[in-house]
């Protein structure tokens, strides 16, 4: 395995043929990271702990620190310092503090994937874990639609074994982006059988948002998506061929899945519901988030209310009505707001340049650059309706994705300007 500028120091314990194969095993651990993501989170958990043993003897000081004075891999560590300073200011007890900075630690851990997938060649087993992983869900997930109670699943979410529908419909839309690219480089590659397999999985994980995984904000990703590959790989006929393709799919789905049917109409009727009743609905409870949480930020602009302060502050405006405006929560419902409230402007200028570097570390072309472009992408677009960077799976997602996908990409970079060793990068 090439090492590049991973040289052994006099603080490592590791050297030669050690330092290499902890690599392997890091490298084996991700893979099974990624393939835990869609399925378990204590596996998940258990996996980032045991990713975290193998690699930290391999990281050379001196290369971790240039990753970190990255702006991609800086900037996530700022977020996290600033949510570190937000402690001193919090007027909560502690472990509410904690808490609430326990919800940005995992940034930490986006320049360790990314110094670590910079100097190993295995970046591609990561997605083809990724894939597999989610592949065998997706079989699973169609088997208990149409044959329920055969195998085993949660009691009252059909089609959805594990985790909730809008994890499996997250992980889903990566899957779709993956599977629409290598039909396009099997199509290049004049592999037509191929492209047209890859092509029919991608329908397959679309069709499965649409009918059993069916999350609004999947729904509102899903055209983005099509576009963003539209205008990336294709031209401008076929960006609009996939806008075609897409209506036709919505017009289908509308048709045929009442599921998909109801998640759209509900979302004005519970606006309207919210409004003239403040009876609790799910839109109702996201506009009345919303509003407060704007209130709050507006109390405290340019530092916040401190690290760990949204559950009491809506604990202060509370109403004792038993309604919307009764209830408590330390998730908003919006990434914005939620590091807004907590770190003020100050926060979200910093969350705004860490999705800006991400949006430009993948402006290249390659697989890693796309699925970085794709999970960046779509953790902004969710980031709309919910905290996904502070949520477990999402927010995993979202640093494994770019950790690995920003590893790989600065490798290609560093070979592309001839520094350090050329090799093919996925």
């Amino acid at each position: 395995m090439h090492q590049d500028t991973l040289k052994p120091t006099g603080a490592s314990a590791f050297a030669g043929l050690g330092r290499e194969r902890l690599m392997l095993i890091a490298d084996g651990l991700a893979v099974a990271l990624a393939m835990s993501l869609p399925w378990s989170t204590s596996g998940t958990g258990i996996l980032v702990v045991l990713w975290l043993v193998a690699v930290m003897p391999t990281i050379e000081p001196a290369g971790l620190r240039r990753e970190a004075l990255t702006f991609a891999g800086g900037l996530p560590v700022l977020l996290v310092l600033l949510a570190l300073l937000g402690m001193l200011w919090a007027d909560v007890p502690f472990n509410e503090r904690w808490h609430g900075l326990d919800s940005f630690l995992k940034l930490l851990v986006i320049p360790l994937l990314m110094f670590h997938f910079g100097h190993s060649e295995n970046g591609a087993w990561v997605l083809k874990g990724f894939l597999a992983a989610c592949g065998v869900l997706l079989v699973y997930s169609w088997w208990l639609l149409f044959f329920p109670g055969t195998l085993w699943a949660k009691p009252g979410s059909i089609g959805v074994p594990v985790k909730d529908y809008i994890s499996q419909s997250g992980m889903f839309t990566i899957c779709v982006a993956a599977t629409m690219e290598l039909a396009v480089r099997a199509w290049d590659k004049s592999r037509r059988d191929l492209a047209l397999a890859y092509a029919v999985l991608a329908v397959a994980f679309a069709a499965n948002i649409f009918y059993i995984s069916t999350s609004r904000t999947g729904l509102v990703f899903l055209p983005v998506l099509l576009l963003l590959f539209g205008f990336k790989r294709l031209n401008w006929k076929g960006a609009l061929g996939l806008v075609a393709a897409l209506i036709v799919l919505i017009a289908v789905a509308w048709q045929s899945s009442g599921l998909f049917r109801q998640r759209v109409n509900t979302v004005l009727e519970e606006i309207r519901i919210y409004r003239t009743t403040n009876a609790r609905t799910s839109a109702g409870e996201r506009l009345e988030f919303w509003k407060k949480s704007l209130e709050f930020i507006a109390a405290a602009p340019l530092i916040g209310h401190g690290t760990g302060t949204i559950r009491e502050q809506f604990s202060r405006a509370a109403t004792a009505d038993g309604a919307t405006s009764a209830l408590v929560t330390t998730n908003p419902h919006n990434q914005t707001l939620a590091i807004g409230i907590q770190l003020g402007l100050l926060g979200i200028a910093v969350l705004f340049a860490m999705w800006i570097a991400h949006l430009l570390l993948f402006r290249g072309e390659g697989m890693a650059a796309w699925l970085g472009l794709v999970i960046v992408v779509q953790n902004i677009v969710g980031s709309l309706f919910n905290s996904h960077l502070f949520d477990f799976t999402q927010g995993w997602g979202y640093v494994i994705g770019v950790g690995i996908a920003g590893g790989v990409v600065a490798a290609r970079s560093r070979a592309a300007n001839n520094v350090g060793e050329k090799r093919p990068v996925p």
